[in-house]
C-alpha cells in the first residue's frame, strides 16, 4: 500500500501500490534473505565445480584421443557444470517457511498482487542463478577455454543459463504451494535426475546408441547443452541456439503453469 500524507481531519483511503512496486518489494526481500543464508546455495556452486575439475582431469585425455583433433573436452563439459549448478535453485524452501509460519497468509490479506508473490521470488532466483553461473564460467576461462563467439557469446551463454534455471523454478514452487512440506521441496531436485543423466552430459550424441540415444533426442536438456556448446566451440549456430531457446520455453511453460495454478489454489483455500 502506498504511503499517504495525513492532515488533521482528513479521511484516508488506502489504495493499491503499482505492480512494479509490489514486484520490487517481494524481490528485494527475497534477495536480502538469500544473501543472509549462503549455506543454502553454496553447495549448488561447490559440487558442480568439483565434478567439473574431476571429470576434466580424469577423462580429458581419453575422450580427446577418441575424437578428431581439435575436440575440446573442457568446453564440452563446462555447460554440464553450469546447468548442474543452476538447475533447481530457488526460494521454494523459504516459501515453505512462509506458508508454515503464516507469513504468506498475512500477505494474502493485503492488496498485494498475487502474481508478484511468485514473480518476485523468481526475479531473485534469476539474480542468484546468474551469480552461480559466472564463477563456473570464469573457472572454464581460467583453464583455457576459448569462447568461439567472443564477449557477445559469453553474455548469451550466461543469459541462456539464467533463463534455463529460471524455467525450472516453477516445479519446486508448485510443490511448495501445494504441500507446504520442506521435505517434498528438497526432493524436487530428483525431478532433474532424468534430465541430467539421460542426455549428452559426458559424451556427444553421435557416440550414443540404443535406447539411450532415443531418450537423449526427447530430453530438452540435450538441446540446451547443445546450444551452449555451440556458443563456446563453433560460433553463432542459430539453429542449435534456437533449439536451446525452444527447450527453455517448453520447460518454462510447463513449470510456470504448475506454479501459478498452485498459487491460485492456495489463494482460494485461504
Amino acid at each position: 500500500m502506498s504511503a499517504v500524507t495525513v492532515t488533521h481531519g482528513e479521511r484516508v483511503h488506502p489504495r493499491r501500490a503499482g505492480f512494479w512496486t509490489d514486484l520490487r518489494t517481494v524481490s528485494l526481500r527475497a534477495l536480502r534473505l538469500t544473501w543472509r543464508d549462503p549455506e543454502a546455495f553454496a553447495p549448488a556452486l561447490a559440487i558442480p565445480l568439483f565434478f567439473f575439475v574431476v571429470n576434466v582431469g580424469a577423462l580429458q585425455s581419453f575422450v580427446e584421443d577418441s575424437f578428431p583433433p581439435g575436440f575440446d573436452y573442457k568446453a564440452f563439459q563446462l555447460p554440464v557444470a553450469v546447468v548442474f549448478a543452476v538447475t533447481g535453485v530457488s526460494r521454494a524452501n523459504a516459501l515453505v517457511t512462509d506458508v508454515q509460519n503464516g507469513y504468506l497468509d498475512r500477505l494474502l490479506l493485503t492488496p498485494v498482487r498475487r502474481g508478484t508473490l511468485l514473480l518476485g521470488l523468481m526475479t531473485a532466483d534469476f539474480v542468484l542463478i546468474v551469480a552461480l553461473a559466472v564463477p563456473v564460467l570464469v573457472l572454464g576461462l581460467v583453464l583455457g577455454i576459448n569462447v568461439a563467439t567472443g564477449i557477445g557469446g559469453i553474455v548469451a551463454f550466461v543469459l541462456l543459463t539464467g533463463l534455463w534455471g529460471l524455467a525450472f523454478t516453477g516445479f519446486p514452487y508448485a510443490i511448495a504451494l501445494r504441500t507446504g512440506n520442506p521435505t517434498a521441496v528438497n526432493n524436487a531436485f530428483l525431478l532433474f535426475f532424468p534430465f541430467a543423466f539421460l542426455t549428452t552430459a559426458y559424451l556427444p550424441q553421435e557416440a550414443m546408441t540404443g535406447w539411450l540415444a532415443t531418450a537423449v533426442k526427447f530430453n530438452p536438456t540435450t538441446y540446451m547443452l547443445d546450444g551452449m556448446r555451440a556458443l563456446l566451440q563453433t560460433g553463432w549456430e542459430w539453429d542449435r541456439i534456437g533449439k536451446a531457446v525452444l527447450a527453455i520455453a517448453g520447460m518454462g511453460t510447463i513449470s510456470f503453469s504448475l506454479a501459478f495454478k498452485s498459487l491460485r489454489g492456495r489463494v482460494k483455500r485461504n
